[in-house]
């Protein structure tokens, strides 16, 4: 209370108040507060304590200063008053433990401060907030104090706290945090009758607790002074006044138990009319391309016009939007519809004169009728040879669901014989079929596709497959694909062409694969291919077609390109041939680029040899790490060589290599290396001379085996049985019965063969003889033998062995000629050998003399022909005086006497000039 003021003197005054805590001397709080002051009247001033009042002792003092304008200086602060106690501590009990505060309630965020106040001396307090421990500071001896900053909300039934002195006390509270009261938002009011205004906000979150309501809401309209209180938290509303009031001022407050929020608007009646939702709407005349729509709406009042929006809505999006001035009934034509389509018409109304907001939509559905197909199929055709025979894989693409009109029931395939009119054929395909096979004869044919559904056919789609061959060589260009496909371009044709087609397949790797097609104008000559099929990776080849006037299609251009080029998966079967000491040649000719995931642009060559020696010419050391090998790597740039020979490498010499392909991508994979060895560097002559050889041997002992009994009777014939010759039938033409054949025991030696021992000797003895043979000589040799007796009277007979037995072949050459003999020979001179043994000891004396040339000890004797009397076998009983021969007796000589050695045989002339004599004293048997 003011003193010392008269009792209508009013003075504007200064009070300085202060508050300490357990002492008078700990001031926690000191604050000025100004007003002004009437004689004794009482002020209030209010001050509220973080901590709570009841856990400690509170002073409070105050004092005071003039401080009005009328008062001259110097102004000066009064005396303090005496402090006042308040202590709480004295109501609060026998307990021993007490905990503040109790239940409070405060706003999320807030700073809380909770304290617990102790009688037992001997106290060991804990504090939990929500199971957890919390720890503060100790005020006194009995009080501590615990700090809660920005609370925040838990539930809806409040923050448990409590404290407990074990075996004592246990002491609990609630706090109950409130969410903060929001301002309310989107605060509007509208008229949908210019009867009553509704007014929403929004709201924002609710603050109800247990020990707080929800907010409430207060309206207020200032220009007529009316209040209400609104029943919902988000909506209320107003009685428009009768006379006539279009300005209107509204205060919302929204208010809880913690703080107050407002917002305010202002706005006139007629530019809040919200219209109410149109009704009774209806179609008539519905047509495959037409509709009419007819609706209601609700009077505004005051003959007021509403606008209506119409929308028409296909598959989910509009596609057709008007506005039409409304009264009461509405009407609109819908037109350009699609047939056999089904559509959502919706209308919506707003106050025409001042544009507040639409009305609540109403909205209608219909379908339209089929109609008959309104384009043409996309028709193409892929030919091919099957038997000789043309068959033609036809193909064309489903109609849109905007040209079909309708479900399509079928197809009709018509073909045509251009070549034989009457030759036509019709065939029907039930939907959903989209291709059809058709074996032709040779010729050319137009075929017609149509579509169909209930109403009727769609324009016919023409393709003609021509006679002759169209798909004539082209150049295959490239081309790069990138993500959004392939886009190529080609050289434009003729005035002829009606339009181009590109075919690509977009499976390559699946066949057969059915073509894809994109039609192009004639006055278009590129395009984008694009398709979600495209895969890195993967070869996609193009054909471009020119379609003539005559519906023919001609192949124009090839390409083939990626969407993206990879390495390459795998590497080339690699063969390794004409391996010499210095060399040898890699071959994959077997290594098919197209299947690469890029286009090969050459390949690589690694090749390792040992350390320390230097990459060969055209090689560049790599950084593998190839351990103690060195490995160089060289580059082929042409994807088409694939071969290489690999030289200057060393004999006798371990090497390693890998062939890679290459792309634009990178290279193949670094795989397991192949070794080769080089061999010696002499190896190569040694085998080119010994399998010459080898086969040359191997083909002599194939024919020696073939030929085995011919070359048996060419070199060494059987013996034949005497008893079986043929010279029984000479000795029987004789007609002379005592002529026998020789007995081994009648065999007198006439001539003996000194051969060589060693076998060597004896084939180069016997090989000589023969050559020289046969190369002087073509007849048999023969012994002529003459009569021993002195007195033979006669002209000078002869005796010629010639056995038949032996050469068979010799007997047809002519027999011995007859040996002129002088009848008497003068004396001292020799007479003509006619004993045996003479004979032979002339012959083995020239024969050894010709044999003097042969070393000692390296000859031998053997027996090459014998004699025989001529008239019998009994070599005792010789006739002292033979008859005298008509003939000379002819025996052939049973062994051949080594050429070499013998006489050489009497020529024709020299067979009468050249006769052998031997002297009678040499006779011997």
């Amino acid at each position: 209370m003011v003193h010392s003021l008269a009792y209508h003197q009013e003075l504007k005054m200064v009070f300085q108040i202060q508050i300490s805590r357990f002492t008078t001397s700990n001031v926690i709080w000191t604050e000025s507060y100004s007003t002004t002051v009437k004689g004794n009247q009482v002020l209030r001033w209010s001050w509220e304590s973080e901590l709570p009042l009841e856990c400690a002792t509170h002073f409070v003092r105050v004092r005071s200063m003039v401080d009005d304008a009328r008062i001259p200086e110097p102004k000066f602060w009064s005396n303090w008053s005496r402090w006042e106690e308040a202590d709480a501590q004295n109501s609060l009990g026998q307990d021993l433990l007490f905990l503040f505060p109790k239940d409070k309630l405060v706003e999320e965020g807030s700073d809380v401060t909770i304290c617990y106040t102790s009688r037992n001396p001997q106290h060991n307090i804990s504090c939990y907030l929500e199971g957890a421990q919390i720890h503060g500071k100790q005020l006194d001896p009995r009080v501590s104090a615990f700090e809660l900053k920005n609370v925040s909300f838990i539930r809806r039934t409040g923050t448990n706290i409590f404290c407990e002195d074990p075996g004592v006390a246990m002491k609990g509270t609630v706090l109950f945090v409130s969410k903060i009261l929001e301002e309310p938002k989107d605060f509007s009011c509208e008229t949908q009758d210019f009867k009553n205004l509704n007014c929403t906000w929004d709201p924002g979150s609710d603050t109800a607790l247990p020990k707080q309501p929800s907010q409430s809401y207060t309206l207020f309209e200032s220009f007529s002074g009316k209040k209400i209180l609104c029943e919902h938290r988000n909506f209320c509303n107003w009685q428009v006044a009768q006379d006539s009031q279009e300005m209107y001022n509204f205060t919302l407050v929204a208010e809880n138990y913690l703080r107050k929020r407002s917002v305010n608007i202002l706005f006139n009646l007629t530019h809040r009319v919200h219209p109410m939702i149109p009704y009774n709407l209806f179609f008539k005349n519905i047509s495959a391309t037409n509709a009419t729509v007819t609706w209601k709406v609700h009077s505004a009042g005051n003959d007021s016009t509403l606008l209506c929006q119409l929308e028409l809505f296909g598959e989910g999006k509009v596609i057709q939007q008007q506005n039409v001035s409304v009264k009461v009934n509405g009407e609109y034509l819908f037109n350009e519809l699609e047939p056999d389509t089904k559509y959502v018409a919706q209308v919506r109304c707003a106050y025409a004169d001042h544009f507040w907001k639409w009305s609540e939509p109403i909205s209608q559905k219909f379908n339209t009728p089929e109609a008959a197909p309104s384009e043409a199929l996309d028709v193409w055709r892929n030919v091919r040879l099957v038997s000789g025979h043309p068959t033609v894989n036809l193909f064309w693409k489903p109609l849109s669901k905007s040209h079909a009109n309708g479900k399509i029931l079928f197809y009709k395939v018509f073909v045509e014989n251009l070549d034989n009119p009457s030759g036509l054929e019709d065939l029907s395909i039930p939907a959903p079929a989209n291709s059809t096979e058709l074996p032709l004869d040779r010729g050319s044919y137009q075929i017609h596709v149509t579509a169909h559904n209930s109403v009727g056919a769609s324009p016919a789609s023409v393709i003609v497959i021509s006679g002759d061959s169209e798909n004539r060589e082209v150049e295959e260009g490239r081309v790069n694909g990138t993500e959004d496909g392939f886009s190529m371009s080609w050289k434009p044709q003729a005035r002829d062409t009606v339009g181009y087609i590109v075919e690509w397949c977009d499976r390559p790797q699946d066949l057969p694969c059915d073509p894809q097609w994109k039609n192009v104008g004639p006055n278009t000559t590129s395009t984008v291919i694009s398709s979600d099929t495209f895969r890195p990776g993967v070869r996609y080849n193009f054909r471009i077609y020119g379609i003539s006037t005559d519906w023919t299609a001609h192949l124009l251009e090839r390409k083939t390109g990626y969407v993206e080029e990879l390495a390459p998966s795998d590497n080339p079967r690699v063969v390794t041939s004409n391996l010499t000491s210095h060399s040898f040649t890699l071959s994959w000719k077997d290594y098919s680029t197209e299947s690469q995931p890029g286009f090969i642009q050459g390949y690589y060559l690694y090749l390792k040899s040992k350390a320390g020696e230097q990459c060969l010419p055209g090689f560049k050391k790599t950084g593998l790490l190839t351990g103690d090998s060195v490995c160089c790597k060289h580059r082929i740039d042409d994807p088409e060589q694939k071969t290489f020979v690999v030289e200057n490498l060393q004999p006798e010499s371990i090497y390693e290599f890998l062939v890679t392909p290459y792309t634009s991508a990178g290279e193949g994979p670094l795989g397991a290396f192949t070794k080769v060895t080089t061999p010696d560097e002499y190896s190569h002559i040694l085998i080119r001379i010994l399998l010459p050889m080898i086969f040359c041997v191997l083909l002599i002992m194939i024919v020696c085996y073939l030929k085995s009994q011919w070359l048996k009777e060419k070199c060494y014939p059987d013996i034949p049985d005497p008893y079986k010759s043929s010279v029984l039938s000479v000795i029987k033409s004789k007609e002379n019965p005592h002529l026998t054949i020789m007995n081994v025991n009648d065999c007198v030696p006439d001539a003996i063969e000194v051969l060589n021992k060693p076998e060597g000797s004896k084939k180069q003895f016997v090989d000589a003889r023969k050559s020289l043979t046969e190369a002087e000589f073509t007849k048999p040799t023969y012994l002529y033998l003459l009569p021993t007796e002195k007195n033979y009277p006669g002209s000078g007979p002869c005796i010629c062995f010639e056995n038949f037995t032996y050469n068979q072949a010799a007997s047809g050459s002519g027999s011995c000629g007859p040996f002129p003999v002088t009848p008497q020979v003068p004396p001292g001179q020799p007479g003509p050998l006619t004993s045996p043994g003479n004979l032979l000891k002339a012959l083995e004396k020239n024969y050894m003399s010709s044999l003097g040339e042969i070393p000692a000890g390296e000859a031998s004797l053997n027996y090459v022909s014998q004699l025989a009397s001529p008239m019998s076998g009994d070599k005792d009983n010789l006739p002292t005086n033979p008859p005298e021969p008509a003939l000379c007796s002819e025996y052939k000589m049973q062994m051949a006497i080594p050429l070499g050695l013998a006489s050489p045989p009497p020529s024709e002339k020299s067979r009468l000039s050249s006769p052998t004599f031997l002297d009678q004293g040499e006779h011997h048997r």
